[in-house]
């Protein structure tokens, strides 16, 4: 789960994390407010969306203009901005060229900027560790650093036994370059970045960039943070943060009706039972020429209402030319697969080209279902002939 800025550095304030003062708001008004409750001479005027990138982003209603943050020296300034931004869809790296709508805005307090830093925590699954990810050039995208300058890119592995110690932050400070008091404040800093981390059950906390300012402070200048969705229902406090608006309102029905569902750019919808199974369909998809339209994994004991849902989520994106339908039935029975798809292609009145290849539990008995039901399915016998009936139906079909 991810949240907005102004909400990561209000949860990390509150583990000792330093953060500029700020407000947000929803109407131009609330933004004067806020504005004038800070205090100048400088305010910063920030867009919230779930997307990175939004100062070099721009709005598609003056794609010349501005980008999503910026620096104003006037009351009337974070006003006039706070009009512009509020209600308009802004384009950034991340967000694709359909972009996000602002329907919030973050004021924050302006600061003296003398350096720009890159911190981040992440679980490292190559070495089963949390792994502090710091690096001098901040403000930019570390990816693009960690392609033209690795050797800028540090990294510290904690040993999850011995958790964060004082000399894994004086690693860092040293790395980065800070001198006399400023090593101990990001010992703290950092310190308090990893207790967060660790308490929230985060996947990503990132501060980029990690400013130092002319009077030698350590602040977040910008905050990024993930949740692990598996984790929420130790947190409440967490998940009522939630923006449904940022997410893709497929993927939160599919959450909904415990489905794994992440939408895609291609024509060939997936409905598949596991992960694993689910990417090697994909796969064969892109071998046979065409590309997948989702990630779905219905999981090992869907029942026949579950399987119906995710056939309707699949029906739901217009880009979807057909649909292949790949179970093996282990946990999951062949026959529940095979009545929640004659159920929900009944339903939605199917009109594009449906495989079907079943394996293992009940096969025979979910073959007898699908063919006594009347509808166009295609049976397959094997995941390559599955994947190459699709994409020649399809291309018949155009």
């Amino acid at each position: 789960m991810n949240i907005h800025e102004y909400q990561a550095k209000q949860v990390l304030a509150k583990y000792g994390v330093a953060v500029l003062k700020g407000g947000v708001a929803y109407t131009p008004d609330e933004a004067i407010q806020v504005a004038k409750e800070l205090g100048g001479p400088v305010w910063v005027v920030k867009s919230q969306i779930h997307a990175g990138g939004r100062g070099a982003g721009r709005f598609t209603n003056d794609p010349n203009g501005k980008g999503g943050v910026r620096v104003v020296k006037s009351v009337e300034e974070v006003g006039s901005n706070a009009e512009a931004m509020l209600g308009s869809v802004l384009v950034t790296k991340q967000t694709g060229p359909a972009g996000k709508e602002v329907k919030r805005l973050y004021i924050e307090q302006g600061c003296d900027i003398k350096r720009e830093l890159y911190l981040s925590m992440l679980i490292d699954r190559a070495t089963c560790r949390v792994t502090i990810v710091a690096s001098t050039e901040g403000g930019m995208e570390i990816e693009e650093v960690a392609h033209n300058h690795p050797e800028k890119i540090l990294k510290v592995a904690i040993d999850p036994v011995e958790g964060f110690q004082q000399y894994h932050g004086r690693q860092i400070a040293f790395s980065l370059g800070l001198e006399g008091k400023q090593v101990n404040t990001a010992v703290k800093f950092i310190g308090a970045l990893y207790k967060a981390f660790m308490d929230l059950d985060c996947s990503i906390v990132e501060v980029n960039p990690l400013v130092v300012t002319g009077a030698g402070e350590i602040l977040a200048l910008d905050a990024k943070v993930n949740f692990d969705d598996n984790a929420l229902f130790r947190h409440k406090d967490i998940e009522e943060l939630r923006d449904e608006s940022e997410e893709d309102p497929a993927e939160l029905e599919a959450a909904r009706h415990a489905l794994n569902y992440i939408k895609l750019d291609g024509q060939i919808g997936c409905m598949v039972n596991g992960a694993g199974l689910a990417m090697a369909t994909m796969d064969i998809i892109k071998l046979y020429g065409a590309e997948p339209a989702n990630f779905l994994d219905v999981g090992g004991g869907a029942t026949k209402e579950r399987v119906t849902t995710a056939f309707k989520l699949i029906l739901s994106d217009p880009n979807v030319e057909g649909i292949l339908v790949n179970i093996f039935g282990g946990i999951m029975r062949c026959d529940v697969i095979a009545e929640g798809v004659v159920a929900a292609a009944r339903e939605v009145s199917l009109n594009v080209p449906l495989v079907v290849r079943l394996e293992g539990t009940n096969v025979e008995l979910g073959k007898k279902i699908m063919a006594q039901s009347g509808l166009p399915i295609i049976a397959a016998d094997n995941l390559a002939d599955a994947a190459e009936k699709v994409v020649k139906a399809v291309k018949e079909a155009a």
